[in-house]
């Protein structure tokens, strides 16, 4: 692996992604997102700016998440997650403006979701559109140390979940719908909008363009971090562990299911080497680098590493490079 600086001169960038064109949208912390242009140019103008409404003074606030719609081109729409000056997950819809596409429209925020937090780390922050066309949010347990709340494993809360709704035809009145196959759709004590639980902190997540394998990188607490795989054909509902496990081992199984009831990552490692944090990637499905196939990228904060997973022998093996960054996100 090597590395080529392709754009400097961000302002704690958090956030990548494209509207189906040549060009890159990053989002920036404090609020803004900025185009990136295909020869490494930054526009001028951003195309999004909501410093007014995001808190960021705590690390692990700000705008922290964004998707286009599968129909942008067509629509212009597209979705942020952010802290808003409460300290509370926002998830919101915005329009590109009609007469400029470099640039989108703040005044057309439609609030879609949002949820309180108690404390201001583990917010999670992630959104991406599956095949299926609906929008999925990853949350985190709500913050402080070893979910204390419990949050995760309660299916009444919409914390240390991967969040599934339905959001085309938004309208004030009803800015989402719940799709039919979400499983806890009508559960009582259960939100419906839970597609699976059990997370601390899963700061990214992304589908396998090429099977549409789910990926979650979910940040540990404070001796193992981990990769969980969900097969496209899985169904929705499964429990990822936390606070009963971190990784494969037990964390906290105080009026905790049976093990038996867990969906275990396929990859964890531990914070050796001066590992601590996760950051999660993307399945490679290019065709520069064919080498890179069928390849999981990931990163750790504080080691400055990235790694990746190889399936071989039946088993998913790791491989990291140390390079003098602290990555935050991939694109």
């Amino acid at each position: 692996l090597e590395l080529e600086l392709f754009v400097s001169n961000l302002n704690r960038p958090v956030n990548i992604k494209h509207a189906g064109d040549d060009r890159l949208f990053v989002a920036e912390q404090d609020g803004l997102i900025k185009i990136i242009n295909a020869d490494g140019t930054v526009e001028t103008l951003p195309y999004l700016d909501i410093n007014d409404r995001v808190r960021s003074t705590s690390n692990e606030q700000g705008l922290l998440g964004l998707a286009f719609h599968p129909d942008y081109i067509s629509n212009g729409y597209f979705f942020v997650n952010y802290i808003n000056n409460s300290g509370n997950t926002v998830i919101a819809r915005f329009s590109r403006n009609d007469t400029n596409p470099l640039i989108a429209d703040p005044n057309t925020e439609l609030i879609i979701l949002s949820y309180n937090q108690p404390f201001s780390n583990h917010n999670g922050g992630e959104l991406a559109f599956g095949l299926d066309g609906f929008l999925y949010i990853s949350s985190g347990d709500g913050g402080s140390s070893g979910d204390p709340q419990n949050n995760s494993q309660n299916l009444g809360s919409l914390l240390g979940k991967l969040l599934r709704i339905d959001v085309d035809n938004s309208s004030t009145e009803t800015p989402y719908e719940i799709p039919a196959d979400n499983p806890f759709n009508n559960t009582s004590n259960a939100s419906d909008e839970i597609w699976s639980y059990g997370l601390r902190n899963p700061w990214k997540f992304s589908f396998d363009r090429s099977t549409n394998d789910l990926w979650i990188a979910d940040v540990g607490q404070n001796a193992r971090e981990e990769i969980n795989l969900t097969s496209s054909t899985e169904l929705g509902g499964l429990n990822y562990g936390w606070r009963c496990y971190e990784g494969n081992n037990t964390f906290n199984t105080s009026g905790c299911p049976n093990s038996s009831t867990f969906t275990y990552p396929i990859s964890e490692y531990t914070h050796s080497q001066g590992r601590c944090s996760i950051t999660g990637g993307y399945v490679y499905r290019g065709s520069k680098y064919p080498n890179f196939e069928g390849l999981y990228f990931f990163a750790d904060v504080c080691s400055q590493e990235v790694g990746y997973l190889r399936y071989e022998n039946d088993t998913w093996n790791s491989t990291f490079e140390n390079f003098s960054e602290s990555w935050v996100a991939f694109g």
